[in-house]
């Protein structure tokens, strides 16, 4: 049994304290970490997340009223109550507007949600570039699916819950993590074309091959919604229409000096789209490694993302690079930031029999630079989201 299995019961409990009655059911989404394809997802690019076994789970009835009731064990000022017909795109909590928007996406739709009663519990770190904020909205799509029997597939969830984001929070988040909570499976990657949601599952049995992945919480708060991120996605969005093309996922590798060129005078865009191009390349590499079963040979790519990230795309913080950079040196395969940057989470891949002395390096160079004390913790791929009783 798994830790969300065996958190199952205590949510259960805090739902009946908060509501004085046994919830419908429970569900649970996991944070993710990418493995490669940074800041790809909304240039129709390609991404490889996986999904951990963090996850927020979510007790849920549903109700007659019209009302919706939404309550977090890690959230201060208790219920936060609202009517279902009255939402709109205006954040009524800072927590609560994640939820909120999936039930307005959902009505938006056409789909017939009403009011429900729900409670969520989570493990998932908050700000650290794991997505807890599509775990917090894929468990409430699933949940509101199943309450309401509509049906939908996990693409189209995905797809749903994508929009609370962007159109009712106002974060102009891609699709990937939202598709990695709801259709990510157990002991796989998966390789996802954010143009037509294809995907498939890729085998990642790291601890057969005597490897593992290694997260580094820098416990840098990262906040999306601060704005670098939209001028990030209005910059890759300029240059695709400078170089008169859908998305700059349609620039190849082979085309890329000649996008440059045209790009000349323009300093910025030019390292996005570099990125961007990059980047998308990275990805088709790292699948055709583990395909071979040359899982060792991403290591450098990994860290080649990295570099591009914080040069061309510049959203990496001192603690990220020193992470990586600490991490190369005390012998890791390849090590790089995963998330939309700004702080939050970096990934080490390492042999097994080094990952202590990777940990320990880490853990003493950010001292050493007065820096917060990271955690560090495996990855283990994991199973999207699910009912779980």
């Amino acid at each position: 049994m798994t830790d969300t299995e065996h958190g199952a019961p205590r949510t259960a409990a805090a739902f009946r304290e908060v509501y004085g009655a046994e919830p419908t059911g429970i569900w649970a989404a996991p944070g993710r970490v990418n493995l490669i394809g940074e800041h790809t997802d909304y240039n129709d690019g390609f991404v490889m997340p996986l999904a951990l076994p963090h996850t927020t789970l979510a007790a849920a009835s549903a109700r007659t009223d019209g009302v919706l009731r939404l309550h977090s064990g890690g959230a201060a000022g208790g219920i936060v109550e609202l009517r279902v017909d009255d939402l709109r795109p205006v954040a009524p909590a800072r927590w609560a507007a994640y939820p909120a928007g999936v039930v307005w996406a959902m009505r938006e739709v056409g789909l017939p949600v009403g009011g429900a009663d729900l409670h969520y519990d989570s493990t998932v770190p908050t700000g650290a570039g794991l997505s807890s904020s599509a775990a917090l909205e894929v468990v409430t799509a699933l949940a509101l699916d199943a309450l309401y029997a509509l049906g939908r597939t996990p693409q189209e969830l995905a797809r749903l819950t994508q929009r609370a984001e962007n159109a009712f929070v106002g974060v102009p988040v891609g699709i990937m993590d939202q598709t990695a909570a709801a259709c990510c499976t157990e002991g796989h990657a998966l390789f996802l074309d954010t143009r037509d949601l294809s995907h498939r599952q890729v085998p990642f049995d790291l601890p057969g091959e005597g490897l593992r992945l290694l997260v580094v919480d820098t416990r840098v708060k990262h906040e999306l919604g601060d704005g670098a991120y939209a001028e990030r996605r209005a910059g890759c969005e300029r240059g695709a229409r400078a170089l008169g093309v859908r998305a700059l996922r349609d620039i190849s590798l082979a085309h890329l000096p000649e996008a440059l060129n045209k790009l000349a005078g323009d300093a910025v865009v030019q390292s996005l789209v570099r990125h961007i191009v990059t980047e998308n390349h990275r990805v088709e590499e790292v699948i055709a490694h583990l395909d071979a079963g040359r899982t060792r040979a991403i290591g450098p790519l990994l860290t080649a993302g990295h570099a591009s990230l914080r040069d061309d795309f510049a959203v990496s913080c001192a603690e990220l690079d020193l992470a990586v950079d600490t991490a190369n040196a005390a012998g890791a395969v390849g090590a790089r930031m995963t998330g939309g940057g700004f702080g939050g989470s970096a990934i080490v891949l390492v042999e097994e029999a080094d990952a202590q002395t990777v940990s320990t390096a880490i853990t003493e160079d950010f001292a050493a630079a007065g820096h917060l004390t990271p955690r560090v913790f495996t990855a283990v791929p994991s199973a999207g989201a699910r009912r779980v009783r």
